[in-house]
């Protein structure tokens, strides 16, 4: 349930180790921390270990990012090919951050472009801005012949936390270009960090009281509020409405041929309140349309930050 945190295999602030822990980096009301999360294989129980100023408060949102708060009560598999990943993956749960601007950038980040492009300019955005998180780097294991007390240890990559909202609304324009970000999500990002503050405030209403109230931000649409409601409060009812393969996915998986917004509006209609549940499920099945053609190419035409310049 983590991983639906985790923003590409290259999130600075995300790692999985080879035993087999989750390990990811967040910005909570009461500062940063880590969360190291290993699944006890058999006995259904997680081993929790958190580290800084913020580790009490992610302790104790730590239950919900794992899905525990997720209630599946009402949800029917009407159609026999979600009764059949409902199956398969019926334990899957979705989780819950707890802060909406750990979920609000990079769905800003991700709007209307690539997913290799949006991963990328997410990573660069904390690799320039964020901060070393708290707690040991994952990976980090005691050097070969060491003394037995395991001091001297070889250190892994260190995560990194996500910049503060104070800090976003600082960055200059070029610097978001050399970002790899263009001004239209730029302004956007810098609008939502300065109503950080305001938009936190939300946490704890209606999901779709929280999504009108992000709607009303210029430069957050019906996409970019779903993304936020559904990783920030655990919304089942919050689909991607505007993204460029969900709704073709939808249809070939239900009906055999892709379909446009309207269309997986009437498909998913009869799931109501769990209609970002079907989605979910069939991408975690693999159930995608055949791709065919070239696929879409990044940008090139913004300025990309050199090393050592």
């Amino acid at each position: 349930m983590l991983r639906q945190q985790r923003h590409g295999a290259g999130d600075p602030s995300y790692a999985v180790t080879p035993d087999g822990a989750h390990w990811r980096a967040q910005r909570t009301p009461e500062g940063p921390a880590t969360l190291r999360v290993l699944a006890r294989a058999g006995d259904g129980e997680v081993d929790l270990t958190c580290w800084g100023p913020g580790a009490d408060w992610l302790a104790d949102a730590a239950p919900g990012l794992l899905g525990a708060a997720d209630d599946v009560a009402g949800f029917e598999a009407h159609h026999p090919v979600v009764r059949e990943v409902w199956r398969r993956h019926g334990a899957w749960r979705l989780g819950r951050s707890g802060v909406l601007m750990d979920a609000l950038v990079p769905a800003v980040i991700e709007q209307k472009v690539t997913g290799q492009e949006a991963f990328a300019g997410y990573a660069a955005l904390l690799r320039r801005h964020g901060e070393p998180a708290p707690g040991p780097a994952p990976g980090d294991r005691p050097v070969a012949g060491a003394a037995r007390t395991g001091a001297q240890v070889r250190p892994g990559r260190p995560l990194l936390v996500p910049p503060a909202p104070a800090t976003l609304a600082l960055v200059p324009s070029w610097e978001w270009l050399a970002l790899g970000i263009d001004p239209g999500r730029s302004r956007t990002l810098v609008r939502v960090a300065r109503l950080a503050d305001s938009l936190e405030r939300a946490v704890g209403l209606e999901p779709a009281e929280v999504a009108r109230r992000l709607r009303t931000v210029p430069g957050v649409g019906v996409w970019t509020a779903a993304e936020t409601t559904r990783r920030a409060l655990g919304d089942a009812d919050a689909v991607s409405f505007g993204d460029y393969h969900v709704a073709k996915d939808v249809g070939w998986a239900l009906t055999g041929e892709p379909v446009d917004d309207a269309g997986m509006a009437e498909l998913l209609e009869p799931y109501r309140p769990h209609r970002a549940r079907v989605p979910e499920l069939l991408a975690m099945a693999g159930l995608r349309r055949p791709r065919h053609g070239a696929r879409m190419s990044p940008r090139t035409h913004l300025p990309v930050r050199r090393a050592g310049r």
